[in-house]
Order: C-alpha cells, then structure tokens, then sequence
C-alpha cells in the first residue's frame, strides 16, 4: 500500500478524528465520503418534513419577525456608530 502525507487544518483533523473508530483508519473515513457521493443529492430529501406536524405559517411569521427585530437592532446600531463617529470628527 501506498502512503502519501498531507496537511489538514484542525479543524478538518478534528472532524475527521471524531468521525473515525478504533477499528478505521483515516483514509476509510474519508474514503466513506466518496461511497456517499451520490447518496447526498438534494432531491432526495423534499418532503422529508412533510408528515411531521409542523406548523409552516407559524415558523415562516416567526422567522419574518425575527428578521425584521435584527434589522432594526442593525439600523440603530449603524445609526448610533455614525453619530458617534459624527461627535468625534467635530
């Protein structure tokens, strides 16, 4: 067997490191990856939340409010810099 060394971030070694078991090595973890490749196509999970009881109004209104209150926080925020930044250029 071949043998190639390569460089990861930590972040990636930790991944991978949590992803693998006693019994795998590296390289069959990341080889998995490549088994799976066509197992990830979008398309396969449309209405996968379909059936769950989910109220899709609620969570649609909860998130638009949600977006506008994160909004405003920016825009007084944004505001509030440039006044600030206004009193120190006088």
């Amino acid at each position: 067997m071949v043998s190639v060394n390569i460089s990861l971030k930590r972040e990636a070694y930790e991944f991978l490191r949590v992803l693998k078991r006693k019994n795998k090595s590296f390289s069959d973890v990341i080889l998995e990856f490549k088994k799976r490749k066509g197992e990830g196509d979008i398309i396969k999970l449309f209405g996968a939340l379909k059936d769950r009881g989910i109220d899709w109004d609620s969570r649609k209104k909860g998130m638009a409010e949600f977006r506008g209150s994160f909004n405003k926080r920016i825009d007084e925020t944004r505001k509030k810099m440039e006044r600030l930044r206004n009193d120190r250029a006088r």
